[in-house]
């Protein structure tokens, strides 16, 4: 996609306060448009939301929302039904583009999550509004949790031997970045766009050698097998329809096997398999850039 600064508009940005959402927030204000954060109170009944936005007379409409935990019940009241009250008040408004942050693991949707983003994709596509939907790859945050291991002279632990699954990790400026270049921009049109940060892809022992190297320490790892993920999500699976704490825990392990398993990437039905070649690169900032910066903090 061409970068091309747009003018200046009135823009309501929902969710943030999230990471990434923080991070267009701050784009958006350097870029010089008049900018609208909705808070979660807002998203308490369709009328208000309706009002905050019809207020700010927004032109463009961004989405950074999404389910903090991933049990269903979560995940279709914020991925789908929040994110539907928004578009229906953005088209009262006469806003005309909606872009949307999704996810690019919806392209092979087995958890609660990717089939709520889907629905609300599927019903954006429909709406009369110009619309951008951008999948992108690992966020930096997902992949910096076991920081305090490492400092901790911990082991980094690994699925299988680590080289099941690969990413192409995107920082939160250069996503924003991003974002921002698909306001009034015919390329990002009506288009869903992948996005993953500089290459080449990198599989979680690379990140774990990246860390280590960060923290100037010498690479340690332990590996854990994915199946236990997998039995954990069977056996919590048969309480789910009696308890809905063991529905939520079977989605969890449901949710930690697959991101364990499956890769980032672009998926390519054609040959069958995630392909690096085929995720678009942007962005300069690369994960050893944040992983020196956090091991600098202390």
């Amino acid at each position: 996609m061409t970068l091309a600064a747009s003018p200046a508009r009135r823009v309501v940005l929902a969710g943030a306060s999230g990471t990434i959402g923080k991070a267009v927030a701050a784009a958006l204000a350097a870029a010089g448009h008049e900018t609208h954060a909705l808070a979660r109170a807002d998203f308490s009944s369709p009328a208000l939301l309706a009002q905050r936005v019809a207020a700010a007379r927004a032109e463009v409409v961004i989405s950074c929302i999404a389910s903090r935990s991933g049990a269903p019940s979560d995940a279709w009241a914020v991925d789908h039904d929040s994110n539907r009250a928004l578009l229906a008040a953005a088209e009262a408004a006469g806003a005309r583009q909606f872009i949307l942050l999704s996810a690019i693991c919806v392209q092979k949707p087995r958890l609660a999550f990717q089939h709520a983003k889907l629905a609300f994709e599927a019903a954006l596509v429909q709406s009369p509004i110009t619309h951008t939907i951008i999948r992108p790859t690992a966020f930096f945050k997902s992949l910096s949790g076991q920081v305090a291991r490492v400092r901790a002279g911990k082991p980094f632990l690994l699925f299988g031997d680590g080289e099941l699954t690969s990413c192409k990790p995107i920082s939160d400026a250069d996503l924003a970045r991003f974002i921002l270049a698909a306001i009034d921009n015919p390329e990002a049109a009506g288009r869903i766009l992948p996005v993953g940060g500089p290459g080449p892809a990198i599989t979680p022992r690379e990140q774990g050698e990246l860390l280590f190297a960060a923290a100037r320490r010498p690479a340690r790892f332990r590996s854990v097998s994915p199946g236990l993920f997998a039995a954990a999500a069977r056996v919590l699976g048969l309480g789910a329809g009696l308890s809905p704490w063991c529905a939520a825990k079977a989605e969890y392990a449901r949710i930690a096997h697959y991101y364990a398993t499956e890769s980032m990437l672009v998926w390519d039905p054609a040959s069958g398999r995630y392909r690096a070649d085929l995720t678009p690169e942007f962005g300069s900032e690369t994960l050893s850039d944040h992983y020196r910066r956090l091991m600098a903090k202390g």
